[in-house]
């Protein structure tokens, strides 16, 4: 009985705490976002004490809670939805049934979830991609890709590029009736990343360029050179992702240690020799004047780990790491960023250097909206702010692709 009162006791104190820890103003249903927010950071807890207890690793928890979203494939009067794998890579197709006189648009979706959680499976997912290939009236490519910590760098790269060049076979092509002039590369956060990637590795290789007409990124993470951002600054504590658990989490996709989270937190973890590639990503030079404010520019501490990290070097990982020679190759490109997010200044410098290098870009910018929004977008909890952004990017396809 005593046991009980105290765990009683110690979760009623969280719950309050949580609850009266201050939110922006300016928040669309501030209730279900702070709501979001406490449910996460006690999902954030549990998940830590589970780790120090050796239960379970700190990832686990959310990889578990995240696979409750997951749903069979769903065919419905106007779409067949299937499973099915490319070059051995799971994905998920959403075919139209009604017949079309002519080819087809297609969009390829790569899901987010920080490289350790998520799948094509998920409910959130499914909506989006359900909407698109309906409204659109076109093909829709859903890839999965290993998932870190057990599968590391650039597994899940590798996964979405294999995919994809499967995907882009002229025979392929045409047995699912796809227009290869009309071909878009898309997904958030995590997934927005492998967009830049992705779409750069292909406009690189001279077998593939110009087979991708756009790209598309919601609320992208663009790189891991600087993570004093003011972005980063401003929502230290979320709402929703925090910047400890969006680094804890992404960088099991680096490496399983303990020590790299902890220097990025700290902004201490690029190598001696590294300091070219700041001016990639100096937020100081590409920000709009207004989100720079009052901040003050300070350069990532150099050499400060014990071991080499590589990875931190690669642009495969960090898509704004290419120079503009490269940048300028990219196609059409559209980029939503939303204020109340660790990761906004990642898409506006993105946006700004693709300016600089001559690409044709739209942004969009949501005030009022956090980081994960398209992810409750259904029942139970679900947010406007997120079938906003939706409806935005599904109608910018359609004007586009």
């Amino acid at each position: 009985m005593g046991n009980k009162m105290l765990l009683f006791g110690l979760s009623s104190i969280l719950l309050a705490y949580y609850t009266y820890m201050p939110i922006p103003e300016n928040l669309e249903e501030p209730w279900k976002v702070r709501l979001i927010d406490i449910l996460t950071k006690i999902a954030t807890l549990t998940a830590t004490l589970f780790e120090n207890t050796g239960l379970m690793k700190f990832e686990d928890l959310f990889f578990i809670l995240m696979r409750t979203q997951n749903i069979e494939p769903i065919s419905d009067e106007n779409l067949t939805v299937i499973d099915t794998d490319f070059s051995n890579i799971p994905v998920r197709l959403y075919l139209p049934k009604r017949k079309s006189e002519r080819q087809r648009p297609a969009v390829i979706y790569i899901h987010g979830g920080a490289y350790v959680t998520g799948s094509f499976k998920m409910l959130p997912y499914d909506f989006v991609n359900r909407m698109t290939a309906s409204r659109l009236d076109a093909v829709v490519v859903a890839p999965d890709y290993r998932l870190a910590p057990k599968d590391i760098f650039p597994a899940a790269l590798e996964d979405c590029i294999f995919a994809i060049k499967f995907f882009l076979q002229d025979k392929v092509l045409e047995k699912y009736g796809v227009d290869p002039a009309h071909i878009c590369i898309a997904g958030d956060s995590s997934g927005g990343d492998l967009v830049g990637s992705v779409t750069q590795l292909l406009q690189d290789d001279p077998e593939y360029r110009n087979k991708i007409k756009a790209q598309a990124m919601i609320y992208p993470a663009l790189q891991v050179i600087d993570t004093w951002t003011p972005s980063h600054r401003e929502y230290e504590n979320g709402p929703f992702l925090s910047r400890k658990l969006g680094i804890k989490l992404s960088t099991r996709y680096l490496a399983e240690d303990e020590e790299l989270p902890e220097a990025i937190l700290r902004n201490e973890h690029m190598p001696e020799g590294s300091r070219d590639l700041f001016k990639f990503v100096n937020w100081s030079r590409f920000l709009p004047e207004k989100y720079k404010k009052n901040h003050v520019y300070r350069e990532p501490v150099l050499g400060k780990m014990s071991a080499s990290y590589p990875v931190l070097l690669d642009s495969r990982v960090s898509p704004l790491l290419v120079n503009d020679s490269q940048l300028q190759n990219l196609p059409l490109t559209y980029v939503i960023t939303c204020e109340h997010d660790i990761l906004r200044d990642d898409g506006l410098i993105y946006v700004t250097r693709l300016r600089n290098a001559g690409v044709p870009v739209t942004h969009e910018h949501i005030e009022d909206a956090i980081h994960g929004a398209i992810s409750f977008v259904t029942a139970p909890m679900y947010l406007h702010s997120g079938l906003r952004i939706i409806d935005k990017y599904i109608s910018w396809l359609q004007e586009n692709l």
